[in-house]
């Protein structure tokens, strides 16, 4: 295999909201010392807009180019070292399902509907989730994006039981003999 071939060393958390791609990237950044790539935080930062607002003003398609532009310059064979989490749509584009698996290894951070319920109730910033009836939103795109999460992963890790720590020993176990089989 040539250098080329050789994925970066860049782990990347797809998931849906509230699965605990934030909480888990921190982990795994300060175990590794890695940088850690909040997608939504970059884009929030560049656009000066927090993600509900570039919903309301914007609309979900812009949102979601800003999100396959961010990947696109993360595909930087000069920076082969991050954590990276991403916002829970960006598998929704195929190029981008192409880009995630070109980064590194991609880990799904999955939970059942109750889970991320509970984890999202009170967060007033996701704009998906304001409606009458949460929970029904959440099948509906549980059942769309589980299988564009299954083809992108490497590795599904189901996050209910597990607390962060316990998550981040895990993909770096399997990171580990990932990265060791590309070489």
């Amino acid at each position: 295999m040539n250098e080329s071939q050789i994925p970066p060393k860049n782990i990347v958390l797809i998931g849906f909201m509230g699965s605990g791609k934030s909480t888990v990237g921190r982990e795994l950044h300060h175990r590794l010392g890695y940088p850690l790539v909040d997608m939504d935080q970059v884009i929030e930062m560049r656009t000066r807009k927090s993600i509900r607002t570039i919903f309301e003003k914007m609309g979900e398609e812009a949102f979601r180019e800003m999100e396959t532009t961010l990947l696109k310059e993360l595909i930087d064979p000069t920076v082969p070292r991050r954590i990276i989490s991403t916002g829970g749509g960006v598998i929704g584009r195929e190029q981008n399902r192409i880009m995630l698996r070109q980064l590194g290894y991609v880990v799904w951070l999955n939970a059942p509907l109750k889970v991320l319920l509970d984890r999202t109730a009170k967060n007033l910033d996701r704009p998906l989730l304001h409606v009458d009836d949460p929970a029904s939103r959440i099948e509906a795109l549980m059942t769309v994006r589980k299988p564009l999460y299954a083809e992108t992963a490497h590795l599904k890790i189901d996050t209910a039981e597990l607390d962060s720590d316990e998550i981040a020993t895990g993909i770096l176990e399997s990171a580990r003999y990932f990265f060791a089989g590309h070489l």
